[in-house]
């Protein structure tokens, strides 16, 4: 049975005894002297991912975006109604979108610079715009609105229903839009990345789609994870639930449903970090679900340009949504 993806509301866990970089464990591993051998077998395993890394040239000279396309530029001062709708993806626009590509543009690296092919506006916006939200009876489906005044109709495709806020009905509205540029982690560092800024009403900061062709783009390359399986109680990173902020780095686990002990374990090298967690398994009866489990860890030095590895497939973890 595939095990169904919830966020858990808990508390982030900070680690602490964090290995220096270059040495080995970090958060309760061995080193701090913890005798749980799940640490050990973490360690173990965190070894060999980080020796298999092996990206192809392209990690080092192209453009290897570590985070979603759709990139908030500022505080957007979120409601309820208008973080479901930018997590659904439900905008109206009220302008007319330019569909001429503009010329190439470039990709500002803290190593270098690299030009690349851009998409229109008009191009951005369709992959910006996922939809419209489904009806929500007694409530306005137009932001401002009151009951009984204009409403939205359903897309080609009909309404477009999302796990978010089952109460929300509202989308963005889009009334201006401009060439700029967005800081995206990449496999090279915080880059800045051009993109169409999209005003949006219901938002203080504009809400950028990175305007990158997709011939520009490198994908994220699968890592080398171990041939053996995976120890018992040693569990996965899913994703970065932001961009590192120094050498303070948040992480989302997949736990399952009735695991206890849930615990950030980190291996940090002058290269690269491996992350991953351990956690107590429940040994009587249990739901068979993936629970989403936010961690963070303060690294010894700020994270920089080192690719951040799941533990247990070897993968290269990029920002989430938020």
């Amino acid at each position: 049975m595939r095990r169904a993806i919830a966020l858990l509301g808990l508390p982030l866990l900070v680690a602490a005894g964090c290995a220096p970089a270059g040495s080995g464990p970090a958060a309760g591993g061995p080193s701090a002297g913890s005798p749980d051998h799940r640490w050990e077998a973490f360690d173990q395993r965190a070894v060999e991912v980080a020796e298999a890394w092996r990206p192809g040239p392209a990690w080092r000279t192209g453009y290897v975006p570590l985070q979603d396309a759709t990139v908030l530029t500022g505080d957007p001062g979120f409601g309820s109604d208008t973080e479901a709708a930018f997590r659904a993806g439900w905008y109206r626009d009220q302008i007319e979108l330019p569909a001429a590509k503009p010329g190439d543009g470039t990709v500002r690296f803290l190593d270098g610079t690299l030009r690349v092919p851009l998409i229109s506006a008009a191009d951005a916006y369709a992959q910006l715009d996922q939809g419209d939200p489904p009806p929500c009876a007694g409530r306005p489906k137009e932001p401002g609105r009151s009951k009984g005044g204009p409403t939205i109709e359903p897309g080609p495709d009909g309404w477009v229903t999302s796990p978010a806020d089952p109460g929300a009905c509202i989308p963005l509205t889009v009334t201006a839009v401009r060439l700029g540029t967005a800081p995206v982690r990449t496999s090279r560092g915080v880059a800045d990345v051009p993109a169409w800024l999209f005003t949006v009403t219901e938002l203080k900061a504009p809400v950028a789609r990175l305007a990158v062709a997709p011939s520009a783009v490198t994908a994220v390359p699968q890592g080398v994870a171990p041939t053996r399986p995976a120890p018992d109680g040693v569990v996965g990173a899913q994703d970065l639930a932001a961009p590192a902020e120094g050498a303070r780095l948040t992480y989302r686990l997949g736990v399952g449903a009735c695991d206890t002990g849930v615990t950030p374990l980190v291996l940090e090298r002058d290269d690269v970090v491996v992350v991953g967690g351990g956690a107590t398994r429940s040994t009587g009866v249990c739901t068979d679900q993936l629970l989403i489990h936010p961690v963070t860890v303060t690294l010894r030095a700020p994270l920089g340009a080192r690719p951040v590895l799941d533990v247990l497939t070897g993968t290269p973890l990029v920002v989430g949504p938020r």
